[in-house]
């Protein structure tokens, strides 16, 4: 039985390229080897004992695989794949709703799962411990609580935000993995592969040049690897040379350090509006005319990793390695010389 066959499930159909380049296999999965360890054996374990793996929680950056994981769960152990979101689950009837199709061995995958209503969280505790859903109907003297129960099933939480959970949930998951960024090397076996896929040729200098862009992260080298591909096409170009990958990072924006025009714009602000920090977020999100969280969660994280933007006590403190990408270094020796 063929992988896709084994998946039941609509949602894992493949629509598009997107799709058709996930992993359905934990040998397919490239990285994260400290999770990948623990997940062959707990699968095998699990297929052994023809008993459903324990629930699963994931937490780390966005696009680093904790979605394709969930797939992977699915499937592995041959069953099917459900999928919903914490701000999805308003109420308890939401949850029964999507627990209503659930059959044994079934994986439930609950995204950004940190953003459960708290209601909700507590009805979710007896159904990952007992399997049983109590609803309570009616009110007042009339209520009455009604029980229902599941066949044993994997649930699978993924959040970014590991420490916005709280304990009693997080210590109903049997297994808790961090993702971490990828290697580079990592990235080029997962660009080889999808190449492979997508049936195009690609030198491995551009290779390691769409690598080394990628910010360590497979869903955005994934995305790169198509618009390169895009290039190629309009090009009429039958392999990716460096220089056409090149020239397609150009057209992008997307420098040798993976940043793009959000990125250098959010820099450049500091500096030319705060004489490179310490300043707060509030007054780079009111400069910028952006939202608070989504330069916490989604321009901050890469600039902080590669050591371009620092917080301290104080604020946001660009770091002489930005200045020198940024070739601001002449500019600015005053700021860090007193």
């Amino acid at each position: 039985m063929s992988t896709k066959e084994r998946i039941v499930s609509p949602e894992l159909l493949p629509i598009d390229d997107e799709v058709d380049l996930r992993p359905y296999q934990v040998n397919d999965f490239t990285g994260q080897s400290h999770i990948k360890e623990i997940m062959e054996i707990s699968l095998l374990s699990a297929k052994k004992r023809s008993q459903p793996m324990d629930h699963v929680l994931l937490y780390g950056p966005p696009g680093l695989g904790k979605t394709t994981l969930a797939y992977i769960i699915a499937s592995e152990m041959g069953s099917k794949y459900h999928r919903t979101t914490g701000p999805a689950l308003e109420r308890g009837g939401d949850l029964a709703a999507i627990l209503s199709d659930i059959n044994r061995g079934d994986v439930l995958f609950i995204d950004e799962i940190h953003r459960l209503n708290y209601l909700v969280e507590e009805m979710l505790y007896s159904v990952m411990e007992d399997f049983k859903l109590d609803i309570i109907l009616g009110r007042g003297s009339a209520a009455r609580t009604l029980v229902l129960n599941f066949p044993p099933f994997t649930i699978v939480g993924a959040t970014t935000k590991a420490g916005m959970l709280s304990s009693p949930l997080r210590d109903r998951f049997g297994f808790s993995f961090r993702f971490r960024y990828y290697e580079e090397s990592e990235i080029v076996s997962i660009l080889k592969r999808a190449a492979g896929l997508m049936k195009v040729e690609i030198e491995d200098d551009a290779l390691s040049e769409t690598a080394r862009r990628s910010r360590g992260t497979p869903r955005v080298a994934l995305r790169l690897a198509k618009r390169i591909r895009d290039y190629a096409l309009a090009k009429n170009q039958t392999e990716i040379s460096l220089k056409l990958a090149l020239d397609s990072f150009n057209l992008l924006n997307i420098d040798e350090l993976g940043l793009d025009d959000v990125d250098r714009m959010f820099l450049k602000l500091i500096f030319t509006n705060f004489n490179g920090g310490p300043v707060g977020l509030e007054s780079i999100a009111y400069a910028m005319g952006e939202d608070k969280k989504t330069i916490e969660d989604i321009i901050e994280p890469f600039l902080l990793q590669k050591g371009l933007l620092v917080r301290t006590g104080r604020g946001r403190v660009l770091t002489p390695l930005c200045l020198k990408h940024l070739n601001l270094e002449t500019e600015t020796k005053s700021l860090f010389n007193g």
